[in-house]
């Protein structure tokens, strides 16, 4: 024999019931006992019709009219239009009946207890009458059997509790004489020992399930609703989430208690009692396995079997000094609460005595502040005890598993994942059984928790970089697709999903919750909102992803200043735009320093060298102990190009134009030209090095003429160079006869730094630098004769793009 329940939404309309009548009809069982809830929502309609009612407000008429349309039209869209008239007229009759309670309530102006069971029962009472006709009429062997004849409750200091003996008595006598095979009961509704109606309160219909499951002894009690199962988080907040096909009743209690919506805990204790194992399964799509509940039977090497949680909480905090070592502190504020109603979710003490910490709904802080704060008045006058402090805007998560005692390690891993993503944690608890580990937190980090802890627990080491793009030209246009053509090869072999949330130039911006479509970025940029760099920074804040990576692709002085926010927010900056790092030294400080206090990384490897791993080589010879004694490089690639292409046959005008055109320079090449460029990267370097140095005390012998430094605009700037053709001409002439290139060169040595135009002689290392190549030189206490050399394409779009790509792979790699 089995029990079936059906939850709201499984019979929330014909299409659905239709369903429902599928999943009975295939069931080979002997008998078959299906519970039934109202139609989804109409409990809380009904709830909602009485207390207009009471508040004698005559809109109560219109909200039971919608009531009652939902049933009649349940009626005639189920059964045919020969049997209509009968059903029509009984559920008619139930409306009726349902109207004077109602009338009666507007009336008093009252909505007793007794009166609003009796209202909400309608719901059910018309759901299953309905659901039975139904399966009457499509030939299932099928009754009606009223729930408040089988149920029994019993007043229990002023609640209503079930009365399992005669209740258990009902079931077995019912069952075992019906002869249909099909038994259908309302859920919620039970009466009292004189037949007044009574409710069995929240989650009331899976309680009348299970009541009846173990009256009866039944095989398994099936729990039908709208999901596939338990999950192993809310899979509306992590999009990963997978059922769990099998779990064992505590751990399916201990979800459920933080926040699993699919059941409630008070309600499986009879099967639970009776080892009946319980399955939940999807009305929508019965194929799936759903989830089998039962006696502990933990697969081997399953911890954690779920992430859950509740909103809505608020912590109430009881301190003084004197409460250390006083008998019944503790006794008096639980009681306190328990007098008021007010359910305790969790409690945390200190060893030393000093205070208590109890987490409960955010409805109850301001009432429990105000009885607390009353019942202590005489020690809080007397400055034993502080007045009693309420925290509200919290959430409790929980990672849930039988098998968690056993394994040492997880509640470390649980926080430092909590701490990698910022996410504070305001209270622990533990229970004794080790079954659960929970941890109290803001509300606005739940679903980055959520997801942050289902990745590290469940996701088979795939970790998710969310990304925020600012500046999609030459450099990020070709990020982007580095990105779109690599992230198949990532995910599998380095475990890694990489998401572009949101991208920006500076027209407009446009942000995808679920990643934005690299094969069409551009079109959706086009069609974004207007560009705004607060707001920008805003919605990746209120979005509050996990790893996040702020990636910089422009030269914006203004964009530079707001690393700082980015990083206290611990979201990871990336960046190829040198103003930050080579600003004051103080500011260069402050960014090191909250990378390192907020957990977020800060990489700049692209401000020197573009691709190539100057900066990254740089920390590893420091790391390693080693010391830098100079540097001496070529480190523009855009300068390099230009002197490389430069000679008795070109103009250096077109040299710079062509240097320009082909994504060499900035886009105002001056930047290049005046040596401000190499001088922001030596000064990197020299940082870098451990030297604190700011940008002015580096000597710049420009080669420019003072025209060309005052131009304001790319226009006059390329005129000066036009005018000033002949002496650009000289320099070459100059170095050609002592048979030596031009290199624009950058020296570190003895705490000082200077950068300029030099003649470099055949056999140099620079000599024979090609293109747009960069050339370091680390001379260093372990290297200090034959130098440390890093050689390669230090300009362009492509490779600049892949040492930002490779800066957010590193991050994913932390």
């Amino acid at each position: 024999m089995n029990v079936l329940k059906f939850g709201g939404t499984s019979v929330a309309n014909a299409q659905n019931i239709s369903l429902v009548k599928n999943i009975v009809a295939n069931k080979k069982a002997d008998k078959t006992i299906v519970v039934v809830s109202a139609f989804g929502g109409v409990t809380d309609s009904l709830l909602k019709t009485a207390n207009l009612a009471a508040s004698q407000n005559q809109e109560y008429k219109s909200a039971l009219i919608e009531v009652e349309n939902r049933y009649l039209a349940a009626v005639k869209e189920l059964i045919s239009i020969n049997g209509q008239s009968k059903i029509l007229s009984k559920v008619k009759s139930e409306l009726n009946a349902l109207e004077t309670l109602l009338e009666g309530a507007f009336s008093t102006s009252e909505v007793t207890q007794k009166l609003s069971d009796k209202v909400v029962s309608y719901g059910e009472i018309l759901s299953s009458y309905i659901i039975s006709e139904y399966f009457i009429e499509q030939g299932l062997n099928a009754t009606l059997v009223d729930s408040r004849t089988l149920i029994k409750t019993k007043d229990i200091n002023g609640r209503s509790a079930v009365d399992f003996e005669s209740t258990n008595t009902n079931c077995k006598n019912f069952s075992s004489k019906t002869p249909h095979k099909i038994i259908v009961a309302a859920g919620f509704i039970a009466s009292s020992e004189n037949g007044t109606p009574t409710t069995l309160g929240r989650g009331g219909s899976d309680y009348t399930a299970a009541i009846i499951a173990a009256a009866i002894n039944a095989e398994i009690l099936e729990i039908w609703t709208d999901v596939s199962g338990m999950y192993t988080a809310n899979p509306k907040l992590v999009k990963q989430a997978q059922a769990i096909p099998h779990i064992s009743y505590e751990e399916a209690m201990e979800l459920s208690h933080f926040g699993a919506k699919v059941l409630y805990p008070p309600t499986i204790q009879p099967v639970l009692s009776k080892g009946i194992s319980l399955v939940i399964k999807n009305t929508f799509r019965p194929d799936d396995e759903g989830t089998l509940v039962t006696k502990n039977k933990n697969e081997k090497g399953k911890t954690v079997r779920g992430i859950s949680h509740i909103e809505d909480m608020a912590l109430l905090s009881l301190e003084g000094p004197g409460m250390v070592g006083i008998p019944g502190i503790s006794k008096r504020f639980f009681e306190v609460l328990s007098l008021a109603e007010i359910s305790v979710v969790l409690i945390t003490q200190a060893s030393s005595e000093h205070s208590i910490c109890v987490g409960i709904s955010a409805d109850n802080i301001d009432k429990a502040v105000s009885i607390v704060n009353t019942a202590f008045e005489y020690e809080i006058e007397r400055k034993k005890i502080k007045s009693v402090v309420a925290e509200k805007d919290l959430a409790i998560i929980a990672l849930v598993g039988d098998n968690m005692k056993s394994h040492q390690g997880l509640s470390g891993k649980m926080f430092s994942t909590l701490g990698k993503n910022n996410v504070n944690i305001r209270v622990i608890a533990q229970g004794a059984s080790e079954r659960n580990i929970s941890a109290v937190i803001k509300e606005t980090d739940v679903k980055k928790a959520l997801n942050a802890l289902h990745e590290e627990f469940f996701e088979e080491n795939i970790k998710q970089l969310n990304l925020f793009v600012m500046g999609v030209g030459n450099v990020g246009a070709k990020l982007l697709e580095q990105i779109r053509l690599q992230s198949e090869y990532l995910k599998e072999n380095l475990g890694l999903n990489i998401r572009t949330i949101a991208i920006s130039n500076s027209r407009t911006m446009v942000f995808g919750e679920n990643g934005i479509p690299l094969n069409n970025w551009r079109n959706i940029l086009a069609k974004g909102k207007k560009a705004d760099k607060p707001e920008f920074f805003d919605t990746i804040n209120q979005l509050n992803y996990r790893n996040s990576i702020f990636v910089d692709n422009t030269a914006s002085e203004a964009v530079a200043a707001t690393y700082n926010s980015y990083l206290k927010n611990s979201i990871s900056v990336v960046t190829c735009n040198k103003i930050a790092c080579s600003s004051n030294y103080t500011n260069y400080k402050e960014l090191k320093n909250l990378a390192r206090e907020y957990n977020a990384p800060f990489l700049f490897e692209t401000n020197v060298g573009a691709g190539l791993p100057i900066i990254d080589t740089l920390k590893h010879l420091m790391a390693s102990g080693d010391k830098i004694l100079k540097i001496q490089a070529v480190l523009s690639g855009s300068l390099n190009f230009v002197f490389n292409n430069f000679n008795n046959e070109t103009t250096f005008h077109d040299v710079v134009k062509q240097a320009q055109h082909e994504g060499y320079t900035e886009p105002d090449p001056k930047i290049d030209l005046s040596g401000i460029d190499v001088m922001r990267k030596i000064l990197i370097l020299a940082r870098e090095s451990g030297h604190k140095m700011e940008l002015d005390a580096i000597g710049n012998k420009s080669f420019l003429p003072k025209e060309s430094l005052d131009t304001t605009n790319n226009e006059d700037f390329f005129a000066s160079l036009k005018k000033h053709g002949a002496s650009f001409q000289e320099l070459y002439k100059q170095a050609a006869d002592k048979d030596c290139r031009l290199k624009y060169v950058a020296l570190f040595e003895n705490g000082k730094a200077s950068v300029g135009l030099q003649h470099i002689p055949k056999g140099h290392d620079f000599y024979n630098l090609e293109g747009s190549d960069n050339i370091v030189l680390f001379y260093t206490e372990r290297y200090p004769n034959q130098p440390m050399i890093i050689k390669g394409a230090g300009a362009g779009a492509d490779v600049t793009a892949s040492g930002i790509f490779a800066d957010i792979i590193r991050i994913g790699n932390f």
